[in-house]
């Protein structure tokens, strides 16, 4: 199969070709965050947070997408349930984010333990790296459950989710991989993209719909 010469030198040389597909597919991953949160409305995390998580979903691949998801949602409960339990002490917050980590991660262990003794053997032998990211999640979520309350950060926490799976299928996607495989300059068009969004100044689609009995009264 047929790559762009640079492409082609880049593997003679010795670099891994997934290795290269995935780091020109993480500047269109961040541009498809980007899209979401500019003109669709869609705030997640940032923009590093699902981004980051796309590509530890990718991770979990030999393993199956169910155990990225079911990771993603034991980390956001047990996160929340730490900082519930943690509160009543009154403890500092970069303390409490290393027990709400520490908690965290022994709560992981534990369901690689209980997947192991099920004979889930993809789940147990999950690789550690996408785990790390998974669980660094956790401070971003109580982070964010100080600072703008349960409600938000769960929404917040849905919707990188949300952004994160789309990542995951378009990164999936082989048809696409094998274009900017061939054609690698079409990654460079995502900085033209990225500053006809930073020069946006339109409403949102989140927005029509949010003030779309507004929009029924002005008409």
């Amino acid at each position: 199969m047929l790559y762009h010469p640079f492409i082609n030198f880049m593997v003679e040389q010795g670099v891994p070709l997934q290795t290269i597909a995935l780091l020109l597919m993480l500047p269109v991953v961040a541009t498809m965050v980007a899209f979401f949160r500019q003109v669709i409305g869609i705030k997640a995390f940032g923009i590093y947070t699902p981004s980051i998580i796309t590509f530890a979903l990718i991770a979990f691949d030999p393993n199956g997408l169910k155990y990225g998801i079911a990771i993603f949602i034991s980390v956001i409960l047990v996160g929340m349930i730490s900082r519930y339990i943690l509160k009543r002490f009154r403890i500092l917050y970069l303390p409490r984010v290393a027990m709400t980590l520490s908690i965290v991660s022994l709560s992981i262990l534990s369901i690689l333990v209980f997947g192991g003794i099920q004979h889930r053997t993809g789940l147990a032998s999950v690789d550690i790296f996408p785990l790390l990211i998974m669980i660094t999640i956790a401070e971003k979520f109580v982070a964010t459950q100080i600072e703008k309350g349960n409600r938000m950060a769960f929404i917040l926490a849905v919707e990188t989710l949300g952004i994160s799976l789309v990542g995951y299928f378009l990164i999936r996607w082989d048809g696409l991989i094998l274009f900017v495989l061939r054609f690698p300059w079409v990654v460079l068009l995502t900085f033209v993209i990225n500053f006809s969004l930073g020069k946006w100044t339109g409403l949102r689609i989140a927005e029509y719909i949010r003030f779309r009995k507004i929009f029924k009264y002005i008409q």
